[in-house]
């Protein structure tokens, strides 16, 4: 169940209503024995430890699965659904995932760079250390879904819709919001909190006060604030 954080001093403290997280529970699973994914495969209880570089398995689903040091160079799995999953140590470049759904997921220590969500659904997912370079979330829908202790680089998030997101203890770098809608996010846990486009787009935000003073130069040249000393 989602809860709700106070902030804030008195009786006018704001609050916002924090993520739900997956509770994965997988069952003994069996090994993957294939040579290649299939297209609009389906995989129920499997463990991958495989290198799945340019293969192509798009419209999959995979249900109580694991994908354990998975490599995913150039790997195709647009329009897959991954349920009450977990990704442990999957890496790669160019991975295919637009209009893929998320939900109930975990990813453990990614290291994925320009990794293609756009239009994707992410819901109750969690994302916990590793790194995502050029992530590319465009008009992706995001709601109850935590990065912790991971770090991201010049994010995309063009036209999504984020509902209860959290960041925690993780560094965003270089963000693009623009033509985003925000409910519920919670930012207080960023360091650094570096927002290149879409500052006008924070409403329904929550940020801290030391961020609010750092990103002041921008939102005053934002508002066309001259400032000076």
């Amino acid at each position: 169940m989602a809860t709700r954080r106070a902030t804030g001093t008195g009786g006018g403290g704001t609050a916002v209503r924090g993520a739900r997280r997956p509770e994965l529970r997988l069952p003994p699973l069996t090994p993957w024995a294939e040579a290649e994914l299939e297209r609009d495969g389906d995989y129920d209880g499997v463990e991958f430890q495989a290198d799945l570089s340019g293969q192509q398995g798009g419209g999959s689903r995979f249900m109580d699965c694991a994908l354990t040091g998975c490599v995913l160079d150039e790997t195709g799995l647009g329009r897959a659904r991954v349920l009450d999953s977990v990704l442990d140590g999957v890496r790669g470049v160019g991975t295919q995932l637009a209009e893929a759904t998320f939900r109930d997921v975990e990813f453990r220590s990614p290291r994925l760079g320009g990794a293609q969500l756009h239009g994707a659904v992410l819901e109750r997912v969690v994302v916990r250390g590793g790194k995502l370079d050029f992530l590319n979330l465009r008009e992706a829908r995001l709601k109850d879904v935590v990065f912790e202790s991971c770090v991201l680089v010049e994010p995309d998030f063009g036209g999504a819709r984020l509902e209860r997101v959290e960041f925690v203890d993780c560094a965003l770098k270089s963000a693009d919001l623009s033509r985003a809608t925000l409910k519920d996010v919670d930012l207080r846990g960023a360091a650094p909190l570096e927002i290149t486009r879409g500052l006008d787009r924070l409403s329904g935000a929550l940020i801290g006060t030391g961020q609010l003073l750092d990103l002041a130069p921008l939102l005053a040249a934002e508002l066309g604030i001259r400032v000076e000393g």
